[in-house]
């Protein structure tokens, strides 16, 4: 080949690379290094924080964090009417049971020895159930060809039946069915037809009872925590529900001169109803207490240099919380510091911050509006970017997109000595202009290996509803979920800042930062133009 049209190629080819970078982008993206990675992450991952667990210590000290940060940088907290502009409280709750007594036959019963109550069953007015008999139902059953209460109304007695099973059934009877749907045999259908036919309560028969478990019993003492809206929905109607093990159910069988094993094995063999009145009085109590949790998400807005476009939002997420102490006495290591999961998103949300604030204050700030948002409860399941979705600071149809980082530190497992990658999530679930943008802004700039292994409705892991960009994506708002894989350390102790690839979690975050910038800046809002997950609450 000519080498004079060869160097003229190349030169060619230099310049137009060149062209199709913003010079003004790469002059602040200064911010995005790995010195400042190692100190905002050093910080919130430290021993300090208590492994920052949704409405505890660590958490708050994590939003005081990052809100300082965002100070510092010129950004403005945007939430009215709360007592910090930069704190969107999230509607959380812990409900705990109180005074909880089970009595059979005139004989108390220890609460978390002889039976629990779980908090989720408990209305908010309470329950104080009395009967002077119980119905035995079996195994709660009411299909075709084996109805165990045939002949039998509930309405405003006590029954027990054994918590899950089914005697009929040709293969193990599952718990859920397709899409979480409960099937026959599940404990969920069986108290449901208790309650749809007005049971005043139901004893549930759970060998689990006989020997509760020391995490079981920490959670039944320090309670249920949860969205408000959720508990709400849980709490309209519900069914008093005791969990009795089997020293509980015998002494009930006996006054019917049977016990456990006598009855289910006649069941078995004779795979007919064995359901039967028995004259024993029984009474159960319980109160609920509730509490409010402080947690909040911390937001910093950007508002954007055009007249126009600033009135659209780009919205950047990663979630500042992780999963606390460990929970055992004998463990050397008692703090998941969670410097991946997730420090690195955190740490990127707020050097993006710093980045674009610092062109702002250059007089070369994006032409879009940017919310920079840290969001609590993800490892509860995804808390506060559900709560911001159902109460959005800046309405949900001006919102252009969502970038949401989720574990950018370190490597996965399955791609051992290969780290120069990210995966990519969502991009092209939506919009095709938001993956068109993505891959240009990483081609022009940063160059890192887009895999999309995970890009799917379908994948087993189901990595596209597990983060908080999803709580954006179920309103028809386009998203990226950017993401290392999973690791030996994910929700362990190990998961140290120590093993943090800090120049990854750097150009990862630039990677980031780019896709911003062209969002942020474009003509046009990436359009919409899929809609193929069932779910979706469109626009």
């Amino acid at each position: 080949m000519n080498k004079k049209f060869l160097a003229t190629t190349l030169a060619l080819a230099l310049s137009i690379g060149a062209m199709a970078q913003d010079k003004n982008a790469i002059k602040f993206s200064a911010p995005i290094n790995k010195e400042s990675a190692f100190k905002h992450l050093s910080i919130l991952a430290s021993d300090e924080y208590e492994g920052r667990e949704t409405g505890k210590k660590g958490a708050w000290m994590a939003a005081e964090y990052i809100k300082k940060q965002f100070q510092s940088f010129g950004l403005v907290g945007p939430v009215k009417g709360s007592s910090d502009p930069f704190f969107q409280p999230v509607g959380i709750s812990s409900k705990t049971v109180s005074g909880a007594a089970l009595t059979v036959a005139s004989q108390s019963k220890e609460n978390l020895k002889d039976f629990y109550i779980m908090p989720q069953t408990v209305p908010a007015a309470g329950f104080n159930v009395t009967a002077a008999s119980v119905i035995f139902a079996g195994y709660g059953l009411n299909k075709e060809g084996f109805n165990e209460y045939a002949g039998i109304d509930v309405a405003g007695k006590v029954v027990m039946i054994f918590a899950t099973g089914d005697p009929t059934a040709k293969a193990p009877a599952t718990t859920t069915g397709r899409r979480g749907q409960s099937s026959v045999g599940s404990q969920q259908a069986k108290i449901k037809y208790l309650l749809d036919n007005k049971a005043a309560g139901v004893l549930v028969i759970n060998q689990n009872a006989d020997n509760i478990s020391a995490a079981m019993k920490s959670f039944l003492s320090n309670g249920s925590t949860g969205l408000k809206k959720a508990n709400a929905a849980v709490n309209t109607a519900q069914l008093p529900v005791v969990t009795i093990g089997t020293a509980v159910a015998n002494q009930i069988l006996a006054a019917a001169n049977t016990n456990l094993d006598e009855i289910k094995k006649k069941i078995t063999e004779t795979l007919k109803p064995a359901s039967v009145v028995i004259n024993v009085p029984v009474s159960f109590s319980a109160k609920l207490e509730e509490t409010d949790l402080k947690a909040d998400n911390v937001l910093g807005f950007l508002e954007g240099a055009d007249p126009k476009l600033k009135n659209e939002v780009l919205v950047i997420t990663g979630h500042y919380d992780h999963i606390g102490l460990v929970n055992d006495p004998n463990a050397t290591d008692k703090v998941n510091n969670g410097a991946d999961d997730d420090g690195s998103g955190t740490t990127g949300v707020i050097m993006l911050a710093e980045a674009f604030a610092k062109a702002k204050k250059a007089g070369k700030g994006p032409k879009r509006s940017i919310l920079f948002m840290t969001v609590v409860g993800e490892e509860k399941g995804l808390w506060g970017s559900d709560w911001y979705s159902e109460h959005p600071i800046f309405p949900l149809e001006n919102t252009i997109a969502n970038l949401n980082i989720d574990m950018i530190g370190r490597g996965d497992d399955s791609r051992p000595g290969d780290n120069n990658f990210v995966y990519i999530i969502g991009s092209n679930m939506l919009s095709d202009d938001l993956d068109r943008i993505s891959k240009k802004a990483n081609s022009d700039y940063v160059n890192i290996v887009l895999d999309e292994k995970y890009n799917n409705r379908t994948d087993p892991n189901r990595f596209y509803y597990r983060s908080d960009h999803y709580n954006f994506a179920k309103h028809g708002i386009p998203v990226i979920f950017y993401f290392n894989g999973v690791h030996k350390d994910y929700h362990q102790p190990g998961d140290e800042v120590s093993k943090i690839d800090f120049p990854m979690l750097t150009k990862r975050a630039q990677l980031v930062y780019y896709t911003a910038w062209e969002l942020a800046n474009a003509a046009q809002r990436p359009v919409v133009n899929k809609n193929e997950d069932g779910s979706l609450k469109t626009k």
